[in-house]
């Protein structure tokens, strides 16, 4: 059932960033939690990119999203709505045009000012750019997020590894905040658990990052299991051809939230095995879906010790295959406990996590 709270905080709130709602997990991330905070706070509201078909001509790709790009704000219509909203606090999430503008409103109107820093851009652009490109995007990048950590109150992060990076930028206070959980996921009646993984699936963007080759790899020495592949990305087409002569892989594009479900509940298991992944939000969906998760160990959601149990680790170092044929030699009941698990898991870190944001909204939202 959904959370309902009383005593709604006196806190108005202003989301900026340069991320689509949905288009990856930080634009995700900010959609769900508002889900959340609308019955704990007096009004919040996010500004970012319109989705447009057609970006304006002063824009620029975003690394590892050729797809998305950074675009210039819009700003008499956001200046207008920020006057309407009138924040207490502002969040700046991305260190592009949206994310500094936050912090220019936030001290015109003398609000609250705090961070995030979810993404590790400079990783991202050593597997998509040249190295000149490279350098000039990793200058803008450094010197922006520098510029927001050190005039921030608080900067926050959803993974430890991450602590260390903003504390270099500048950051005063540091503080790990967990990730939330679309509501629909944790409201809707739950699938019953598959007797036996016959469907395994992923769901995300079909990127170099997200180890895909590995993928199809597995499922071409698993011919008796079936993989679902959710998601859209640069390397689409390419994977799509290379996996033309596997009957046991089926493509099905982007998916909406809803569809997302759908594909999950399919399944018996979720794969993730990127080489870089903040978190992980689509293996916690996964989880408050009743679903276990292998996902790379270097992903910030193993991080979460109350989410172990319903979670696989998978080490880099070893083929994809290894790890999933463990698993599937596994027990049933070892199966359906970890499933258990997940549900609760995910559903306990999603409380905590809007209790979070609210204690820190309160600790430095100005009166």
């Amino acid at each position: 059932m959904a959370e309902t709270f009383t005593d709604p905080a006196p806190l108005r709130v202003a989301f900026f960033s340069d991320s689509l709602p949905e288009r990856n997990g930080t634009g995700a991330y900010y959609h769900d939690l508002l889900a959340h905070l609308g019955s704990r706070v007096e009004a919040a509201e996010i500004f970012q990119p319109l989705d447009m078909k057609r970006p304006p001509l002063l824009s620029w790709p975003m690394p590892g999203d050729p797809s998305q790009r950074l675009v210039t704000p819009n700003l008499p219509r956001i200046a207008r709505a920020y006057r309407q909203l009138r924040p207490n606090i502002v969040v700046s999430i991305t260190p592009g045009p949206f994310g500094l503008l936050g912090l220019y409103h936030a001290k015109r109107s003398k609000a609250a000012f705090i961070s995030a820093f979810h993404t590790d851009f400079e990783q991202l652009a050593r597997i998509y750019w040249s190295p000149l490109t490279r350098r000039f995007v990793n200058f803008y990048l450094n010197n922006a997020n520098r510029f927001l950590c050190k005039r921030s109150a608080t900067v926050l992060v959803n993974n430890s590894h991450l602590q260390k990076d903003v504390e270099a930028l500048g950051a005063p206070e540091v503080e790990i905040m967990g990730t939330p959980i679309q509501p629909m996921f944790l409201e809707k009646p739950l699938s019953p658990y598959p007797k036996t993984i016959q469907k395994i699936c992923f769901a995300g963007r079909l990127a170099p990052e997200k180890n895909f080759d590995r993928i199809i790899d597995a499922a071409a020495q698993l011919p008796e299991i079936e993989f679902l592949i959710g998601g859209d990305g640069p390397l689409r087409k390419e994977l799509e051809a290379s996996a033309a002569d596997l009957k046991n892989v089926t493509f099905y594009g982007w998916l909406d939230r809803e569809k997302l479900i759908d594909l999950i509940d399919q399944a018996a298991l979720l794969l993730l095995p990127s080489k870089i992944e903040t978190f992980g939000s689509v293996a916690l969906e996964a989880m408050a879906r009743g679903r276990p998760a292998l996902v790379s160990s270097n992903a910030g959601i193993h991080d979460w010790p109350q989410l172990q149990e319903g979670l696989f680790a998978y080490d880099q170092k070893r083929p994809l295959i290894d790890a999933l044929r463990e698993i599937l030699a596994l027990p049933k009941e070892h199966i359906r406990q970890k499933a258990d698990a997940a549900r609760a898991a995910a559903e306990s870190l999603n409380h905590q996590t809007i209790q979070q944001w609210i204690d820190v909204l309160r600790k430095y939202a100005k009166r």
